[in-house]
């Protein structure tokens, strides 16, 4: 189980006293490789009344080795942008 405290969390919430922890792990970690497997296809996934999760491609740049201070070239790369809905950003 990836997520043991938002299965917890999950379990409580629900009110649901004879929850199966295994089995609210599973619908946890499914709920997240469907997310992972929509943005890999579609490079984006919207969760109406939570935000949208979008694929975003990061430039190659030039950097810096923190511990030598050498310069380094970071490669290109991608990266995921999470937008929060507006009922989520009311509820903070």
């Amino acid at each position: 189980m990836r997520n043991p405290n938002l299965v917890n969390t999950v379990i409580k919430k629900s009110g649901e006293l004879n929850a199966d922890k295994k089995f609210v792990g599973n619908i946890v970690n499914s709920t997240f490789e469907v997310i992972a497997r929509e943005l890999k296809k579609q490079g984006k996934i919207t969760c109406s009344s939570f935000g949208t999760f979008r694929v975003s491609k990061r430039k190659a740049r030039d950097g810096r080795n923190p511990r030598t201070g050498e310069p380094i070239k970071i490669e290109e790369r991608k990266s995921v942008k999470f937008k929060p809905s507006k009922n989520l950003t009311k509820t903070l």
